[in-house]
């Protein structure tokens, strides 16, 4: 095997620390082939779907892939800005910023679980930057297997075939990291004075729940952050709930479900609400369309009369604020 590497020609290693900040990706473009070729990678991850490959090859070819690219083409289409997708937006954003405030104290580049800018290439980027220390963050607050350990995966494969794997320190998750729930229960604040909502709804993506009953720590990790902010905010029990989006397939999956919630309350007397998405880091497809505007229709048709979704921590400063701790707490 060929490994990676050149000739070493400094007579001492200066120890440069490099920041990879992963998301999980979005495709090049809205069109049906891009988007059909993003499914797929994102799809044929085992971390992601947990069927025997062979099975699972038939269905996504010929029974998923076909419809679900052509649905979510239009949905990219919908939330698509002149400059491209919001995620990469946000996130080319969030690092420029992350590299502008580390005054050459540390190497920042971006790279995306699924798509471009890989993270093979990423890695690269800092190993030939003289980055002999590596600290990974993938922007999920809260694990699970489908997503941080995916990225774990991802960036082992790729520095096993280094001839001189540096020293790496992996973020697995920061739910509860101070900053990051600060900066959230800061961005609730003036919406809370602004809207004075009957019920605070903390809408996390969902994950199916065989993959909890397995070990996942995900659900506990949510429930905490969602504990964490209302105590920040000194709200009641009562005046907040924790509700899972997106699923995907025939499964159970966590509960209770976004859209049901969305349907339910307004039957309930509760038709003021705020939503919130904390366990994105960037808004996304998923937040945009599916939090935003899809759940916000299913409220108002229930009854709702007042819905306000608040933006996800996106290139805000407090947001260079949470990484920049964790990056400094693992220097």
């Amino acid at each position: 095997m060929k490994f990676v590497g050149s000739k070493i020609t400094k007579k001492e290693i200066n120890g440069k620390v490099g920041v990879l900040i992963c998301n999980l990706g979005t495709p090049e473009s809205y069109k049906y082939w891009d988007v059909g070729c993003f499914l797929k990678q994102f799809l044929s991850d085992g971390r992601v779907i947990e069927i025997p490959k062979i099975i699972w090859w038939f269905i996504l070819n010929l029974i998923i892939l076909p419809f679900r690219s052509q649905k979510s083409s239009k949905l990219y289409k919908s939330i698509w800005t002149k400059k491209g997708s919001p995620l990469m937006i946000y996130s080319k954003r969030l690092v420029k910023k992350l590299k502008k405030s580390s005054g050459g104290k540390q190497e920042y580049v971006l790279a995306m679980r699924y798509g471009k800018p890989e993270i093979d290439k990423a890695l690269l980027k800092l190993k030939n930057k003289g980055c002999d220390k590596l600290i990974v963050i993938p922007t999920f607050p809260q694990y699970s297997g489908t997503t941080s350990a995916s990225v774990f995966d991802a960036v082992v494969d790729t520095l096993k075939k280094w001839r001189w794997v540096p020293s790496v320190k992996f973020i697995n998750g920061y739910h509860k990291n101070k900053n990051y729930v600060a900066a959230l229960a800061d961005t609730l604040k003036p919406s809370i004075k602004k809207h004075k909502p009957q019920k605070i709804v903390f809408s996390y993506h969902g994950i199916p729940k065989r993959n909890v009953e397995q070990g996942d720590p995900y659900y506990l990790f949510c429930k905490e952050t969602t504990k964490l902010v209302a105590k920040e905010l000194k709200l009641k029990t009562s005046q907040y709930i924790t509700t899972f989006q997106s699923r995907f397939g025939p499964a159970e999956w966590l509960k209770p479900y976004t859209s049901e919630k969305m349907e339910e309350l307004p039957k309930k007397g509760i038709k003021n609400v705020l939503i919130i998405a904390p366990g994105f880091s960037v808004d996304c497809l998923e937040t945009i369309e599916e939090i935003d505007e899809e759940n916000k229709e299913i409220f108002m048709n229930a009854g709702g009369e007042h819905y306000a979704y608040v933006p996800c921590l996106n290139d805000t400063d407090r947001h260079v604020k949470v990484f920049k701790s964790i990056v400094k707490i693992n220097s």
